[in-house]
This record gives C-alpha cells, sequence and structure tokens, in this order.
C-alpha cells in the first residue's frame, strides 16, 4: 500500500524540506496524510483519514506501539516547543503506547506521556498531560500540565492548573480498559499489514468457517452508561456527586416497606459512571424489593435526599423510576400557595430555609379570634427536625390542622434560648402574605425574610443573604453630607456574625446610630480580600424603609466583583449597583446559575453581526452570581460599541440552553 507523505513545504520557518520518518513495522494507511518532519516509531498504527502536518510547527514524534485513529488531526504552532523524552524539543510529542482515539486534535506545543488515552474529539492544545492519563470524551485541556495518572472525566474544560491538580487518579479498571485498545489496535495493526501479504492472508482465509469457541476475547464491560437507569436517575446521581455528596442505598421488601423498617444497602463513591455502575448491579441484586437512593452530606452528618428507584413491581431491564420519599428530602420545590388551604406558600418555604440556614430552630403557635385579641397563644406540637422538607410538612399539617385560626412561624436560637422571629403565616378568612407580629419576645429579635425588617428595606435585607449565602462578610460605612461629597467615608462597627438575623441587627443599630447620615452596605470577600458590592442603605431626609438607591463606589470598578457605578430605575427599589446590564439580564443570570448551568460571553462588531461570526469572550469559570456578573461587565466594557451576547451552557448535555443578546452598537 502506497502511504502518502510528502516533505514540508518551503516556508521562512522551515527550509529543510524534511520528509516523514515511519518504521518498517508501523502500518500507515494510505488514506492519512503525513508531511513534514514527523517520526512514525515501530509498530505504530496510523489510521485512515488522520492529518499529521508538520508544516508549521515541528518536528513530531509519534513512539513505538501508538494508534492513531480515524479521523485525528496533529499540528503545531510554528512557535512554542515542549521537551521530549529524549531531552529535545519537539511542537508535538507523543509516547509509547498512547492511543489517540477518533477526530480528537493534538495542537502543539503538546506533549503526550507514555500510555496516555485521548479519547473520542477532545482536544489538546498547549499542554502536558502526564504518563498515564486517561483524557474521556469531549474534553478540552489548554495551558496546563496533568500529573501522571490522572483521570478527565468527559466533556471537562480544563483551562488552570487549579483545575488540573484536583483531577481525580486513573482507577484500577481505566487501565485495563486502555490496556485493551492497545491491544485491539495493535491486532489491527498486524491484520491491516497481513491482508496486503498473500503468504499471510492465504492460509487464514483457508480456516474461515472452522470453529473460534477456543479465542478469548476480553469481557469489557461498559460503564459510561447504565441502560437500565432512567435518565431522571442518571441526572440525580451526577448532581449530587459533583455537590460533594455521597451515595447511599436502603432496600425493603414489601412487608418491611410497609413498616418502614429499612435495611442498609451498599455505599458508592468514586467518579460517576462507577456509581452508575454500583448502583445497577445493586437493583438486579434486589430486583423485586424497594431500592432507595440516599445522598448524604458527610460534613454535616446529615441525608440531603431520599428518593425511591426501585420498586416490586417494575419490569426488569425497564429504566427504573425515580419516586421522591414523601417523608423525606423533596427534589421539587415546594409550590403551593398560603391561602388558608393548609399549604405552605414560597414566601414560607424561604422563611423556613433562611432560618434553618442559621442553625434556628422552628417553633408554632396558634390561636382562634379570641385568643389573638388578648394576646393568649398556645403552642404547637415540637418541630425538632432540621430538615426543610420535614419542617414544611409538619407546617402544612398544623395549618390543616387549624384552618380558620391564627398560625405564627417562630424562629428560636437555642444556644441563647430566645426568639429571633414572630411570623404569622395563616390568617382566617386571609391568604398568601406573610403577616410579621411586632410583639417579638426579645428586644434583640430581628424579623428574619419579613417585608421589612427594622430600618431595612426587603431589597436589603435580600442582599445581605445573598451576600451570607456565597460566603462573604458584611460591613458598613456612614459619612454626613460634607464627607459624602468628598467620599471620606467612616466605618461602623465591625460585624463578625455570619449569622443573618445578627448581621440585620447590626445594621439596624448602624443606621439608627447615623440617622440623617449616609449609610452604605458592604459585602467583602474575605479571601480575595476585596470588596464585591457597595450600596447606600440610607440617605439623609429618607428611612431605609424608603428603599435607598445605590451609590457610586468608591474605589475603581475593576476591583470589585460587582461594577459600582448606579445605575436608578426609576423607583428608588434598592438594587445592586450595576453599570450595565439590565435587571432581566440579572434575572436571567441568577436563573442559569440556579439551574446549575455555565454562563458565557461572545461578542461581533457589525460585519461580525451580520455574517453570525461571533467571537468569545474571557471563560468565565466561576458559578458565583457576583464573580460572573462582574466576568459580563469586564465583556461589555472591553468590547463597547459591538453587540454582545449572554450564553446559557448545560455542561451535562453539552449544549446551550439560551442566546441572547445584551448589548448593541
Amino acid at each position: 500500500m502506497v502511504v502518502r507523505k510528502r516533505a514540508a513545504p518551503p516556508t521562512p520557518w522551515s527550509q529543510t524540506l524534511a520528509e516523514p520518518k515511519i518504521d518498517d513495522s508501523a502500518f500507515v494507511h494510505s488514506f492519512s496524510n503525513l508531511i513534514g518532519d514527523v517520526e512514525v516509531g515501530a509498530n505504530v498504527l496510523i489510521a485512515p483519514g488522520t492529518s499529521i502536518r508538520a508544516d508549521e510547527g515541528t518536528p513530531f514524534y509519534i513512539g513505538e506501539g501508538t494508534n492513531i485513529q480515524d479521523g485525528v488531526v496533529i499540528h503545531g504552532l510554528e512557535k512554542g516547543r515542549v521537551v521530549g523524552d529524549d531531552g529535545q524539543e519537539y511542537s508535538v510529542w507523543i509516547g509509547k503506547e498512547a492511543c489517540i482515539t477518533h477526530m480528537a486534535l493534538i495542537h502543539g506545543p503538546a506533549y503526550i506521556g507514555d500510555e496516555c488515552f485521548i479519547g473520542f474529539r477532545s482536544t489538546v492544545f498547549n499542554a502536558r498531560v502526564g504518563q498515564g492519563c486517561i483524557v474521556m470524551m469531549h474534553a478540552l485541556i489548554q495551558d496546563v500540565e496533568i500529573p501522571p495518572g490522572k483521570y478527565v472525566p468527559s466533556g471537562a474544560v480544563i483551562t488552570n492548573q487549579q483545575q488540573a491538580d484536583r483531577l481525580p487518579e486513573v482507577t484500577q479498571s481505566d487501565r485495563e480498559f486502555a490496556h485493551h485498545v492497545v491491544e485491539v489496535n495493535e491486532a489491527l495493526r498486524v491484520g491491516y499489514q497481513c491482508a496486503e501479504n498473500n503468504a499471510c492472508i492465504a492460509p487464514i482465509r483457508q480456516q474461515l468457517g472452522q470453529s473460534i469457541k477456543d479465542i478469548k476475547q476480553t469481557d469489557y464491560r461498559n460503564s459510561v452508561t447504565s441502560m437500565s437507569l432512567s435518565s431522571d436517575i442518571v441526572a440525580q446521581v451526577r448532581s449530587l456527586l459533583s455537590q460533594g455528596y455521597t451515595i447511599r442505598t436502603e432496600y425493603a421488601s414489601e412487608r418491611r416497606f410497609k413498616t418502614k423498617s429499612w435495611l442498609t444497602g451498599g455505599t458508592f463513591q468514586g467518579r460517576a459512571d462507577q456509581v452508575l455502575g454500583d448502583l445497577e448491579a445493586f437493583l438486579r441484586a434486589h430486583q423485586g424489593e424497594y431500592v432507595r437512593l440516599i445522598g448524604v452530606d458527610t460534613g454535616a452528618k446529615r441525608r440531603v435526599l431520599e428518593v425511591i428507584v426501585q420498586r416490586p413491581e417494575d419490569t426488569p431491564g425497564e429504566p427504573s423510576r425515580l419516586t421522591t420519599t414523601k417523608s423525606k428530602v423533596d427534589s421539587s420545590p415546594v409550590r403551593s400557595a398560603s391561602n388558608g388551604n393548609g399549604k405552605v406558600g414560597d414566601d414560607i418555604a424561604s422563611q423556613v430555609r433562611a432560618i434553618l440556614h442559621q442553625g434556628y430552630k422552628i417553633g408554632t403557635e396558634y390561636a382562634n379570634k379570641r385568643r389573638f385579641q388578648t394576646k393568649s397563644w398556645q403552642t404547637g406540637p415540637s418541630i425538632n427536625s432540621n430538615r426543610e422538607s420535614e419542617v414544611i410538612n409538619e407546617l402544612q399539617r398544623l395549618l390543616a390542622e387549624h384552618q380558620g385560626e391564627y398560625v405564627r412561624l417562630i424562629g428560636v436560637d437555642p444556644h441563647a434560648k430566645r426568639r429571633v422571629s414572630q411570623t404569622i403565616i395563616q390568617r382566617p378568612g386571609q391568604g398568601g402574605s406573610i403577616q410579621t407580629n411586632s410583639a417579638v419576645a426579645s428586644p434583640r429579635a430581628t424579623n428574619i425574610g419579613a417585608v421589612a425588617s427594622g430600618g431595612l428595606s426587603a431589597e436589603a435585607t435580600k442582599q445581605v443573604r445573598d451576600l451570607l449565602i456565597q460566603g462573604y462578610k458584611i460591613g458598613t460605612e456612614h459619612a454626613d453630607k460634607r464627607r459624602f461629597r468628598t467620599k471620606s467615608w467612616q466605618s461602623c462597627e465591625p460585624i463578625n456574625s455570619n449569622r443573618e438575623a445578627e448581621v440585620i441587627e447590626a445594621l439596624e443599630a448602624c443606621l439608627a446610630e447615623h440617622q440623617g447620615e449616609y449609610v452604605r452596605l458592604i459585602g467583602i470577600d474575605t479571601q480575595a480580600k476585596r470588596r464585591v458590592l457597595e450600596t447606600i442603605i440610607q440617605r439623609p431626609g429618607k428611612t431605609s424603609n424608603n428603599r435607598a438607591r445605590t451609590a457610586t463606589a468608591t474605589a475603581p470598578a475593576q476591583s470589585y466583583s460587582y461594577a459600582s457605578s448606579s445605575r436608578d430605575n426609576g423607583n428608588g427599589n434598592g438594587r445592586v449597583a450595576i453599570s450595565n446590564l439590565t435587571a432581566e439580564t440579572e434575572t436571567q443570570v441568577r436563573s442559569l446559575l440556579i439551574q446549575g448551568y455555565k454562563i458565557g460571553t461572545e461578542h461581533a462588531d457589525k460585519r461580525r453581526f451580520k455574517t453570525k461570526s461571533w467571537q468569545s469572550c474571557e471563560p468565565i469559570d466561576s458559578t458565583r452570581e457576583s464573580e460572573v456578573i462582574a466576568a459580563l461587565e469586564g465583556c461589555l466594557a472591553e468590547h463597547q460599541g459591538e453587540y454582545v451576547r449572554l450564553i446559557g451552557i448545560d455542561p451535562q448535555a453539552k449544549r446551550r440552553v439560551l442566546e441572547t443578546i445584551i448589548q448593541r452598537p
């Protein structure tokens, strides 16, 4: 078979006109292209449709026993070199017994170590992949060094060294899989070479039709997908693992299920494909029984999810159903309205979540109209759980039991043994809105999440909650009119707590102490030692309940995660100060992040816009709302006078879920 190879073309950076050097034992298919200074080692297989061009970056080296599969492209930049195992400089070095699988792209400068596996359509550019690494499908490795023996999952985007260092180790089953691929391609190489030699192929043709039962074949179980598990269960497992939770199982016969006497099953750890494979095997072992999946937060030592994934009536081989256990955490949010019908609404659910998040306990009280007038409340059933779903279930039962009466929700600090909030969640003949009771027992109590908390507007309270959830610290500054004009702000008392009630209390104290002055709320990233937010929550002549407008930050905008110049939307609603993003865009970003999607941006001038030739802005790796918004602001500022669009990306399905233009010339 004639190999299509040719010398490198004459260029200013390449005067040698070097030709490929191919070992006699290698097989290079005639439908592949080799150009320039490419050295192909012994027993290498180069499959049809490959393009290996050492015409710009040069030279290339492909080590012995390596297989380059269909559609692979290997190229290199003129500048940039890696040091091969022989100590020489190369544009692309691929070691021994490596697998470069279908449609992969290796673009120099690039180093692929011995016994590496590069999966379908994956890209390696300006990077080193250490010995024995396994890179699965559709991955991007750029500008990093992957340590030896690391596993890169499908769809991963590894573009900084911190990501590379956090990668998991390759397992023994992974090594067996890679070794199996090497063996298959070695057999293919020998077979291709034999097919071109009549002396070799004739005896084999004579044996056709004979029994081949004695041939041992590798029993490789594909654990990438679990065909008997529904897509919902697969998505649930991946979601739990991505959040750092541990997967456990319990099972029960029909008799045990009725008495809720579940038996403990296995604990599954590792990568998603391994856990799914183990879960599938567990379901097969307990066919005809109830099996439930449990997500465990090992740090907090609590269950975050219980969901039934198999029932006795399920048909073997069909995808298992996913049914959330009623008495435990439900995977869907509570959406019922609080309208006096015994149902808990979104506002109450948010209230419960905020109280539990701060480590407080939940209590209840109820009263008929006569007792309500005399403030003779009666204590409701004790709620000892700290699980949101269980608390909401108890509240629903209480509301249903006391329809036509007043019911109020109590937040209790068990350490200080005091109430931190009292909120009426049901009134006779009324529905929906959460009414705040001002008769709080402790003078220090704060109505968490209420419409207005003391001197703070609802927007400011929400802003505090959002900052605390993201792990930021809260600070305050004040200034009289003279200092405000000169931007000479003074700090209020430091706020060391991260409990929402205590933070709001400190903010209200600052507002009360500095009435008639400007007061602004500060969000602080303690890790990066920088401010992420500055917003005015009080102005002279206005109470903060008027929902103060945001103000201009004192430091340069680029030093903050939120851009700091003010935007008044006409109703003075106290929103975060963002200079370019509209409220609709911020809401869109928040919605995408809550759903677990990634955020990206693209820009185009008028000419590119007409031809739909968009260009990508800097990748946004963060999932923190403030940092994402800061990155969006940076893209808008950098490409003023151009079109900029926001991209929502589903990393699991590897597809875009949203494209919307957020800036026009």
